[in-house]
């Protein structure tokens, strides 16, 4: 049976020690990857930064916007962190995604390391769980200005610095406004993003079916002021009110030094990031897995 998809890339995120020492068997783990899906009648390419760093140079090499254009599966071999950064450049492309964990299972990259091989031969020949999960678009404006744009899978968050006090935040959805917040900052997560910071401050968690978002305050001085659930199809404009040291983070993207009078604004994307799991795979699984749900019984 020949597999469904013709030419798959392959993308390893692996920092060197201070000793500039790779950690071990991460050349041999990427070798064994596209060896495998060789097997299977594929196509391999490496990331190109992975084959580098990695002295792989036995297979072609492609850069992010080539993996985009050129292969129709992108392996991620990370963590939950190098799938969201991965997600958001390849997204605009609707390159699907696998994520192979080689610590924990995550939430996005869940097939563990040590049972790849088998997880991934049905899925190249097309039998596999499609997760289609939402990208959310922000911009920081400054007057007219947008000083900052980018996308974010997980979350908008803006917040205070580390030694200042409350910021002062207005909120608004679709022009209406909301509320003026102090508190610590504030989160617009998407369900993606709903089980990372939001659920630490307290918020919701979201099924990543449904089309919302959800504002979740960070230690607000005012504790009526609660996490709330948007549609996904409204606006949020978020607007520097009074504080220091305040910055905007977008997923792991980070802009530091907003000014009083910055305005947030948080819209849907037109792109969206399409995560392919094994067959059976289950959100609730997953959820019982990462926060050690008692299962309570089969």
């Amino acid at each position: 049976m020949l597999p469904i998809f013709r030419r798959v890339a392959i993308i390893g995120k692996y920092q060197r020690s201070a000793g500039g020492a790779m950690p071990e068997n991460s050349r041999e783990i990427i070798d064994c990857i596209a060896r495998f899906v060789a097997e299977q009648g594929c196509e391999p390419a490496l990331e190109a930064e992975t084959a580098q760093l990695l002295d792989l140079h036995a297979y072609p090499t492609l850069d992010i916007e080539g993996i985009g254009r050129q292969c129709d599966l992108c392996l991620v071999v990370g963590g939950d962190g190098t799938m969201l950064g991965v997600g958001r450049r390849l997204a605009s492309h609707g390159t699907p995604l696998v994520g192979i964990n080689q610590g924990r299972l995550g939430f996005i990259t869940d097939i563990p390391l040590d049972s790849y091989r088998a997880a991934l031969e049905p899925i190249l020949h097309g039998d596999y769980e499609e997760d289609v999960r939402p990208l959310m678009h922000a911009c920081v404006m400054r007057g007219s200005e947008c000083v900052f744009e980018a996308l974010a899978l997980n979350d908008v968050v803006v917040n205070r610095g580390s030694t200042s006090g409350m910021v002062e935040l207005r909120i608004e959805v679709d022009g209406v406004f909301v509320a003026n917040q102090r508190a610590d900052g504030l989160i617009v997560a998407s369900p993606t993003g709903s089980t990372a910071y939001a659920l630490s401050a307290g918020g919701p968690m979201l099924h990543p079916a449904l089309p919302g978002w959800v504002l979740v305050p960070i230690a607000p001085h005012t504790l009526s002021n609660r996490p709330i659930v948007l549609s996904d199809a409204t606006q949020v404009a978020i607007e520097v009110v009074a504080g220091r040291d305040i910055s905007a983070n977008f997923d792991m993207q980070s802009l530091a030094s907003l000014q009083h009078g910055d305005r947030i604004l948080v819209r849907r994307s037109a792109h969206r990031v399409c995560f392919l799991h094994p067959r059976g795979w289950s959100y609730f699984a997953t959820l019982r897995k990462k926060l050690r749900w008692n299962e309570g019984g089969s």
